[in-house]
């Protein structure tokens, strides 16, 4: 085939062989380079071909398998996919215009970095679902039929009548003033973090944050530790920056830091969901916490907290943020009100290092400036009357009851589940020889949305296994769902 060229591999690149491969296929199916339903040729003859060893061809052929871009038959071999993952994660409906092939100075010329970011996967529970709302078992999506609109209705008004001339112009780059406050009084209380209103710059939501710390910190070609499997939008963040992804392996303490300091020892960066890892939500140990500390001082790295759903926690309280035993500013925390509020309020926030927040502030200044004024001024007041904790309060309430009818529902599949007490989702593992992508269409048939774990995953997993969202479904839903699920099941 004309695609496998002699100068496919470039040695002198620290992306590993079977990665570069990966990436050569995965673009030229999404080109339709590669037709849905091509045989490809068999790992033996291709590592021939190519003059690389077997499992170089194995390991990229098992991570598009795993991502749904290829489709192996027992005894007839490996095929391109007919229904490609971008199509199956599209909402049902709405159909994806044709792109016409364009060759000659008219065809569009992005960046090395756009066109990076084009090929990188996306987050399934991050498209748009027009006026509906989610299917089961979407993940990462609150109950917003459980938020109080008609009292944040009232405080929108309120403020919109209230603000002054002067909040009709320019305002701070780093965000509504009294809003800082009360953020850095909630997490000084709830998550342990250290920090003073002046760490504090608003962005839109956690994706604002790590686009604004890759423009800061990241020189093309820097190594960036990723948890593996891990949060896609930010390792797709990180390429727009040119960044090398190295991914670091979790276990049940969380990111292996040893993995990552044998593939990496001077990361520039580290990407870390260390309360409630995304998405296998395991905690990261003490000790583990300790040791990332101890190796980003010595290696002059920063380590990004992302702390996105941590306020759902239905034992005990939530535990403490890593950026709270930091004593060498290595660490930015990275909070988000998507989760713990709703997706379209699109307010998030940093908090730096001081000796970090001007220089951040200057180029935050020439992105967009400052986040819109009104819904800063409404979220401040609806944090400072006391709502905002309220809301947690009876969320906690309402998720807990949700994931304890999907556990005792879910009991009779067969299913491993792996479900801490936090969050919004848990993980259902699946038997072994049961292919994943396989169940989430089966899935899409009966009504549901389903991801599978190894989407998340640059290198192969040990383990095939689903993402089961539970907060944003009332108790019918959930129990219908897994009766649909059951089906799905039973088909593969």
């Amino acid at each position: 085939m004309s695609i496998f060229r002699d100068d496919l591999f470039s040695p002198a690149q620290d992306t590993p062989l079977y990665q570069q491969l990966y990436s050569h296929l995965q673009a030229a199916i999404l080109s339709g380079e590669l037709k849905g339903g091509l045989k490809l040729p068999s790992t033996r003859v291709l590592a021939g071909e190519l003059g690389v060893s077997r499992n170089t061809i194995l390991n990229a052929y098992e991570q598009l398998a795993a991502e749904g871009y290829l489709e192996s038959v027992e005894g007839s071999g490996t095929f391109v996919a007919r229904v490609l993952p971008d199509l199956l994660f599209t909402t049902p409906g709405r159909k994806v215009p044709r792109q016409p092939r364009r060759t000659g100075p008219d065809q569009p010329r992005f960046s090395d970095h756009a066109r990076l970011q084009l090929a990188a996967p996306l987050m399934a529970a991050l498209r748009p679902s027009g006026n509906e709302l989610p299917r089961p078992f979407r993940f990462g999506m609150p109950a917003v039929d459980a938020f109080p609109y008609q009292l944040w209705s009232r405080l929108v008004v309120r403020q919109a009548r209230r603000l002054p001339a002067s909040a009709l112009t320019y305002q701070d780059p780093a965000g509504y003033g009294p809003l800082r406050e009360a953020i850095a009084a909630h997490v000084t209380v709830s998550r342990r973090v250290h920090c003073t209103p002046e760490q504090i710059v608003i962005v839109s939501g956690s994706q604002g944050a790590l686009d604004l710390a890759s423009r800061m910190l990241i020189n093309p070609g820097d190594p960036v530790w990723l948890e593996d499997p891990g949060y896609l939008s930010a390792r797709g963040a990180f390429l727009g920056a040119g960044a090398h992804i190295v991914p670091v392996p979790i276990d049940e303490e969380g990111l292996v830091v040893e993995a990552g300091i044998a593939r990496a020892p001077q990361a520039r960066l580290v990407y870390i969901t260390p309360s409630h890892q995304f998405p296998l939500g395991v905690t990261m140990s003490l000790a583990r916490r300790l040791a990332l500390l101890d190796w980003a001082r010595r290696a002059g790295a920063t380590i990004l907290e992302d702390d996105y759903d941590s306020e759902y926690r239905f034992a005990g309280r939530p535990l403490a943020a890593l950026q709270g035993l930091d004593d060498a500013g290595r660490v930015i925390y990275i909070g988000t009100f998507s989760k713990v509020l709703f997706p379209a309020l699109r307010i998030g926030y940093l908090i730096l290092p001081p000796p970090l927040v001007d220089a951040f502030l200057t180029v935050r200044s020439l992105i967009d400036i400052h986040a819109p004024i009104l819904e800063q001024a409404a979220l401040a007041d609806f944090m400072v009357e006391g709502h905002f904790t309220r809301h947690l309060r009876r969320m906690r309430t309402l998720y807990a009851g949700r994931r304890a009818v999907l556990l005792e529902a879910v009991r009779e599949l067969p299913l491993e589940i792996d479900s801490p007490e936090a969050g919004m989702y848990c993980i259902g593992w699946l038997p072994d020889g049961m292919d994943d992508v396989s169940v989430v269409r089966q899935a899409a048939a009966q009504g549901l949305d389903l991801t599978p774990v190894s989407r998340f995953s640059m290198e192969p997993l040990a383990r095939k296994g689903l993402v089961l969202g539970y907060a944003a479904y009332s108790v019918q839903q959930i129990q219908d769902a897994v009766r649909r699920l059951a089906a799905a099941l039973r088909s593969v």
